[in-house]
């Protein structure tokens, strides 16, 4: 018993590793997106980060989202200690709810609702995190921060969401395929079939549809 709990765990070791190279180079790639408002930078590595909780298991976000925004603060972040902790804690406020709903009820629809759940608790929590920490941080009038919450900070983050939502949708069952191909994830007991993993592919390119033009508009 001891010998397979070690060996489930050494997978999962191996897994989230795997998955925080993915994330820290997802987060490389964003970096040629141009940015909204001069300074809100659109990142992909929450994909990487809420499949590893999706795969295995809420709290594994947390580690993943610490090591990728960490190593990001070592080698390609400019905005310091703030930013640090601005990216972690946006990356876990999105990535830990969704985990969180999808290992309540491990479905499609589960993964839709928590990452809809997801999208709406990442632009809270940047809402208040741009109203308390913006203004001094970029030493401009609270007013001014107050003005862009609507305009600027509240759909960029929604769609940043939804835009991340669906990309998962897409790419989260070829991933989990790819990975119990290669040992690393126990196959499922229960399949969720074709026919669903469909309705999730079709949610994904909507959200896609709906938010890539959206993005692009804030972006000029």
């Amino acid at each position: 018993m001891t010998n397979s709990k070690s060996k489930i765990s050494t997978k999962n070791l191996i897994t989230a590793a795997m998955l925080t190279a993915v994330a820290y180079v997802l987060m490389l790639v964003s970096k040629l997106v141009p940015q909204v408002a001069g300074f809100l930078q659109y990142d992909l590595k929450d994909v990487a980060v809420v499949m590893g909780g999706f795969i295995l298991g809420p709290l594994y976000t947390i580690g993943i989202s610490l090591a990728v925004t960490f190593l990001e603060f070592l080698t390609a972040s400019h905005t310091g200690a703030i930013g640090l902790l601005m990216n972690f804690i946006s990356t876990v406020a999105f990535c830990l709810t969704a985990s969180i709903f999808y290992y309540k009820k491990k479905t499609i629809k589960g993964a839709i609702i928590g990452l809809v759940c997801a999208t709406v608790m990442l632009a809270v929590v940047m809402i208040l995190w741009n109203y308390f920490v913006t203004p001094g941080y970029m030493k401009v009038p609270r007013a001014v921060v107050v003005d862009m919450l609507p305009t600027v900070f509240l759909p960029f983050n929604l769609v940043k969401g939804l835009l991340n939502s669906g990309i998962t949708l897409i790419v989260y069952r070829p991933v989990v395929d790819g990975l119990r191909k290669a040992g690393l994830v126990e196959k499922s007991a229960k399949n969720s079939g074709k026919k669903k993993f469909s309705i999730a592919i079709i949610v994904g390119l909507l959200l896609l549809a709906i938010c890539i033009p959206f993005l692009c508009l804030m972006m000029k």
